[in-house]
């Protein structure tokens, strides 16, 4: 007799692919999730190998425009990033897969859902949270923190081991052990050899970016990428012949979301952009080591991060900087995303954004990202004759004393009272003397 029905967050790996056979042993009916938020992923051989395992039923959910529009954009517009280095690419996918999968369990009449996350990593702490705020009654199987299944595998190694014994397929193998998680912005790297910190992550491990040294393009790859309010909304490409009149290529313009992500992505690919190794302050406490791609985001909040420093107001942006980008990266880093303080800051944005409107060139070269320039034909606090060293263009350069002297008082009473200090202080040792 079935103990009820689970949905579980399945992507076809080797974790929950073994957790779907191990459900099935404990009696559950199962249906798998998978979420299409852009990995390259042949979904149609991940859907045979649920159904060979035992899925009751396989529901794949296309998320990519939701991920990008909802997820990603808004990630650009606050320049979204955690501990200095990391883009945010899985925190910021959770949420979508969360509440998509929690619709499709409420579709299927399943009385709980269940993930392959482990017990100490931050993914289970961004699913569950998810969930509960979603469907506050629903329940939760973790194998990963169940004593039965953790006692049973303690690690990949077994899983490889019971995923041959069943017949289970599985691209992950020991000579390659570390997992993967990918999405249209990123992919993730990590365990196995990985754990080692100071161990060097093997060329062939990643997967999306050509080597930046040994296999891009040997010329530059211009581009132009158009904001609105914040938002990427066109990308001009130089695409074909340049025409024997004026010796200049035909320009290809991309403004649908989901393509734009993905030409920006194609590029930035093409010329090893986006890399990174770090060591990271995982929410649980732990520290984990990461190796991250992301390829067209990183050129994205590159790009955005530019024009502002050409529209947007000195004092809006340090707010912006200070609290919003701050606050918003750690929310999503940490699960927090359906949150009533992630809703606030998610309305902040918008009012920080209304004047990032413009357009900047852009160069994509051997791993670097570089800014050519850039333009806007609606936003003027650039005034090129006022900040011109070679003429006055309305600023009279005496304004500037008074200027200096009202903020010297201060430093001023400061450098007195260390004067007097230093006094003090040689009278005293001479005194000692």
């Amino acid at each position: 007799m079935s103990k009820g029905k689970v949905c579980l967050a399945y992507s076809g790996g080797l974790d929950t692919s073994c957790i779907l056979a191990w459900l099935l042993e404990q009696g559950y009916e199962v249906v798998c999730f998978m979420a299409d938020v852009g990995q390259e992923e042949d979904f149609d051989a991940a859907k045979e190998k649920a159904v060979k395992i035992g899925a009751v039923k396989v529901v794949v959910e296309d998320l990519r425009r939701e991920f990008i529009e909802e997820h990603c954009f808004p990630a650009v517009q606050c320049n979204a990033i955690y501990e200095g280095v990391y883009l945010l690419g899985t925190a910021l996918a959770r949420p979508v897969i969360a509440r998509a999968q929690i619709a499709v369990a409420q579709r299927e009449d399943c009385f709980a859902v269940s993930h392959g996350c482990t017990g100490k990593g931050n993914d289970q702490v961004r699913f569950e949270l998810g969930y509960y705020a979603l469907q506050p009654s629903i329940r939760v199987i973790a194998p990963w923190r169940l004593p039965d299944f953790y006692r049973r595998f303690g690690g990949r190694e077994d899983l490889l081991a019971y995923a041959a014994q069943a017949g289970i397929a599985v691209s992950q193998t020991k000579a390659k052990p570390w997992s993967m998680d990918e999405n249209v912005a990123h992919c993730s790297y990590e365990a196995g050899i990985l754990e080692d910190p100071d161990t060097t992550p093997p060329a062939s491990m990643w997967k999306l970016t050509a080597d930046a040294v040994t296999a891009a393009p040997g010329a530059p790859e211009d581009f132009v990428l158009h904001f609105a309010q914040g938002i990427p909304v066109r990308l001009d490409l130089d695409d074909g012949p340049r025409t024997e009149e004026t010796g200049q290529r035909t320009t290809k313009t991309v403004t649908d979301a989901v393509d734009l992500f993905l030409a920006v992505n194609a590029i930035a690919r093409r010329h090893g952009i986006g890399r990174i190794d770090i060591v990271e302050n995982r929410f649980i406490g732990l520290k984990s080591r990461g190796c991250y791609e992301t390829p067209g985001l990183s050129c994205l909040r590159a790009a955005h991060m530019d024009l502002e420093g050409l529209v947007l107001d000195r004092e809006v942006r340090a707010l912006r900087d200070q609290f919003i980008t701050v606050h918003y990266s750690k929310i999503l880093y940490n699960g927090l995303y359906f949150s009533p303080e992630r809703a606030f800051l998610t309305a902040a944005i918008p009012a920080s954004q209304t004047t990032v409107n413009g357009q900047v060139r852009c160069r994509a070269f051997k791993g670097s990202f570089s800014i050519l320039g850039r333009s806007s034909a609606t936003e003027s606090l650039y005034d090129a004759d006022a900040s011109s060293m070679d003429q006055l263009g309305g600023f009279e350069p005496v304004d500037a004393t008074g200027f200096i002297a009202v903020q010297a008082i201060r430093l001023k009473q400061w450098g007195l009272a260390e004067e007097k200090r230093a006094t003090e202080k040689r009278a005293a040792e001479g005194g000692r003397g």
